[in-house]
């Protein structure tokens, strides 16, 4: 094992050097706050002197070199956008194929009347009847005229859609391309049972497809994971990065149904913005109640090197907010409430009723089934929600039952945890990310 002391005058800076020098799956091992340095005791700094330490892993020797065996190379497979393209034209080719077969079959029977002078056959009738045609009310002088609109109507659906289309074989529907025109992204294609199997309400997927639809071709290979994900852009809305205020703290308080990791996600927000972004953050607790709680954020913070303030009633919140009053962020964890537990709900809004300007975030658990997701969302709307925060997406299922909520009730989504390790496993929502878990629970 390698262990070395690490000198700094800050925490914050010291777990920078850590992690540049041995790594992120470095183990702190002591911590120790001295005086180093000035004249018989005047003039002296405080420095932190933190020791860590890592487990090297060698590594394996490397295998020796194979052959070079000479292979043909192996037949180009197509791209997501060929497949998509081909699903998408799959139904107009099926389409145009019925429609030439009906002009055929009118052909052939018009032959045979003439040639035979019976009349049309009732089977066959009633199927052109249902393309709104009764050959039986109609005289065979106005044949021809029928086939002649049936023809121009073919033609017509054919240059309307495409106009460069060079069309094959009908037969082959897999083998038609398409180089204009809008999409056509049918309710059975690939992405369509991408989306079911991930959770998505049929009612939603239709209108995914529609807005996808709706999106200009781009230039250039765009993948049908890079369109979903401009078309959830239009769809939901995405936070961002926090933006800071002048002269004053943006306050943010998170808070949620018991057991979704709020206390975690507050270290890791704190983290992500006074770490990696150098911001000046203090923390607040209001969860007093559960064991532990106020002792596990104040680890976290003592190794930041952010401060902490307990709050248990409205003087004692307003002292700790107006004690950081200089920061540019302060967030707030409070205590987990079941969202059946109206009572303790109603004590805790009366606990954030103040002067203080804060912004509410929920956070869910994303292996929550739609159904409660719904509930506790109805529930929590008495603390005025801003935005949500999806936890625990390393462990869920399918993604669907966030898709479904946040189009359903227009919520502001704004970040994803996706693990219990403080300040990586946290990433700010976009709709790349939210395409990338739709597609990755299909691949599963």
């Amino acid at each position: 094992m390698l262990v070395k002391t690490f000198q700094a005058e800050s925490m914050p800076e010291a777990l920078r050097m850590i992690k540049a020098e041995l790594g992120p799956d470095a183990m702190i091992l002591s911590t120790k706050k001295e005086a180093t340095g000035g004249f018989l005791g005047f003039f002296s700094k405080q420095v932190y002197r933190v020791t860590a330490a890592i487990d090297p892993v060698r590594k394996p020797a490397p295998p020796p070199a194979a052959p070079v065996v000479h292979r043909e190379p192996a037949p180009r497979e197509r791209t997501a956008r060929e497949e998509m393209e081909s699903s998408m034209l799959a139904p107009l080719a099926r389409e145009l194929k019925d429609l030439r077969d009906k002009v055929e079959s009118l052909t052939r029977r018009e032959s045979e009347m003439r040639a035979e002078a019976k009349s049309v056959d009732d089977a066959e009738a009633a199927e052109l009847q249902s393309s709104g045609i009764n050959l039986k009310n109609i005289p065979r002088s106005d044949l021809e005229e029928i086939k002649k609109l049936l023809l121009a109507t073919l033609s017509k659906s054919q240059e309307g859609v495409t106009k460069d289309v060079k069309w094959p074989v009908l037969e082959d529907e897999a083998s038609v391309q398409r180089t204009s025109g809008a999409d056509l992204l049918p309710d059975d294609s690939p992405l369509a049972r991408e989306l079911a199997a991930s959770g998505v309400s049929t009612e939603l997927i239709r209108k995914i497809v529609d807005t996808l639809n709706t999106l200009p071709l781009q230039s250039g290979n765009q993948s049908v994971k890079g369109r979903l994900g401009e078309t959830l852009g239009r769809l939901i809305k995405f936070a961002g990065t926090l933006k800071l205020k002048k002269n004053t703290p943006r306050i943010i308080v998170l808070v949620g149904p018991t057991g979704v990791g709020k206390t975690t996600t507050t270290a890791k927000l704190a983290a992500m913005y006074a770490l990696n972004r150098g911001n000046k953050v203090a923390l607040i607790t209001m969860d007093i109640f559960r064991v532990g709680a106020v002792e596990q954020l104040k680890t976290y913070s003592r190794i930041m090197g952010i401060p902490l303030e307990v709050a248990s009633t409205h003087k004692e919140l307003e002292m700790a907010v107006e004690k950081h009053a200089t920061c540019d962020l302060i967030f707030i964890d409070t205590a987990g409430r079941s969202h059946k537990d109206k009572e303790k709900l109603d004590e805790m809004k009366s606990f954030l009723d103040n002067k203080i300007p804060m912004e509410v975030y929920l956070c869910l658990s994303a292996t929550t089934k739609d159904r409660e997701l719904e509930e506790i969302l109805n529930r929590f709307r008495i603390f005025q929600v801003s935005k949500v925060v999806f936890t625990k997406i390393d462990e869920c299922e399918s993604v669907g039952n966030m898709v479904n909520l946040l189009m359903k009730d227009n919520l502001q989504i704004a970040y994803f945890t996706t693990g219990q390790r403080v300040p990586e496993d946290i990433e700010i929502a976009t709709p790349a990310k939210l395409a990338d878990l739709i597609f990755r629970e299909g691949a599963e």
